[in-house]
C-alpha cells in the first residue's frame, strides 16, 4: 500500500471502496482523473472506472460514449480549475498568476499533462470541449479590456501558452542518470558527451543539476512579458492620427 502526499495510505484500485450514490458526469470525471493521476492515461478504461464507482461499466456509457470523450472530459475538468480574473487592471500580474496556476495544475496532475498540452491540438478549435477553451476566451477578454486589439491579445495568449507548455513538459521530464552521485557531470550523464563537441553544455552541469522549476518559470515570464511590452503597441497610447 502506497502513501498519499499527506501521509495517509493510498488504496490501489483493487482496494478502493466504491462510493455509493447517484452517478453524475462530475463523479465519473473525478474518478477518471484519480485513475489517471494514480496510474496514467493508459490505465483508464470503462471497466476500471466502473469498478472504482461500483457500477456496471455499460451504465457509464450514458454519460461518456467512449474513452475519447472521457479523456476530453478529464482535460476539461483540469482546465476548469484555471481561473482568470478578467477584471484585473494589470494584465501582466494576471498573466503571471495564470502561468503559476497552470504550472501548479501540471505538477498536481502530471499524468494528465498530455491531455492538457497535446490532446487539444488533435481537434479543430471549435470542436474542443468548451471548458478547455475557457482560459483562451478569458485571457482574450482580460487583454482586450486592457486595451489590446483582439489580434494582439491572441498573439499574447499563444506566446504565453507556447512557453507554458514547453516549460511544464521540460520540468516534468527532467531526469538524472545517477541521483545519488555528488558530481554534477556524473549525475546528469554529461560525462558521456565529448568535451570537444559539447564544451558549453558540459560547463552548465551545475546549473542544469540545480534546476528550479518555479524560478525558471519566473525568469521565463520576465523575458516573455518584457518582450511583449517592448514589441506590442501600448494599449494606453493614443492611436495614430489618420492621414
Amino acid at each position: 500500500m502506497t502513501k498519499s502526499p499527506v501521509g495517509r495510505p493510498r488504496r490501489s484500485d483493487s482496494e478502493q471502496v466504491p462510493e455509493r450514490g447517484p452517478i453524475t458526469p462530475q463523479r465519473i470525471l473525478a474518478a477518471a482523473l484519480e485513475i489517471v493521476d494514480r496510474n496514467g492515461i493508459d490505465a483508464l478504461s470503462m471497466r476500471r472506472l466502473g469498478k472504482v464507482l461500483g457500477r456496471d461499466p455499460m451504465t457509464l456509457y450514458r454519460h461518456a460514449p467512449n474513452k475519447a470523450a472521457l479523456l476530453d472530459g478529464v482535460a476539461e475538468s483540469v482546465f476548469e480549475q484555471l481561473d482568470v480574473d478578467t477584471d484585473d487592471g494589470d494584465w501582466t500580474i494576471q498573466l503571471r498568476e495564470v502561468a503559476r496556476n497552470f504550472r501548479r495544475l501540471a505538477l498536481d496532475h502530471p499524468h494528465a499533462v498530455p491531455l492538457m498540452v497535446t490532446r487539444p491540438l488533435e481537434t479543430p478549435l471549435g470542436l474542443r470541449p468548451r471548458g478547455t477553451l475557457r482560459p483562451l476566451e478569458d485571457i482574450l477578454t482580460l487583454l482586450t479590456r486592457a486595451g489590446f486589439t483582439a489580434t494582439d491579445a491572441l498573439y499574447i495568449y499563444r506566446a504565453l501558452f507556447g512557453f507554458l507548455y514547453g516549460h511544464v513538459l521540460n520540468e516534468l521530464q527532467e531526469l538524472v542518470e545517477r541521483p545519488d552521485e555528488n558530481e554534477d557531470l556524473l549525475r546528469l550523464g554529461l560525462h558521456r558527451l565529448p568535451i570537444g563537441e559539447f564544451p558549453l553544455l558540459r560547463s552548465l552541469a551545475h546549473v542544469l543539476a540545480s534546476y528550479d522549476g518555479a524560478a525558471e518559470l519566473e525568469r521565463g515570464l520576465d523575458i516573455l512579458i518584457a518582450g511583449l511590452t517592448a514589441t506590442l503597441p501600448d494599449p494606453d497610447s493614443p492611436a495614430p492620427a489618420a492621414s
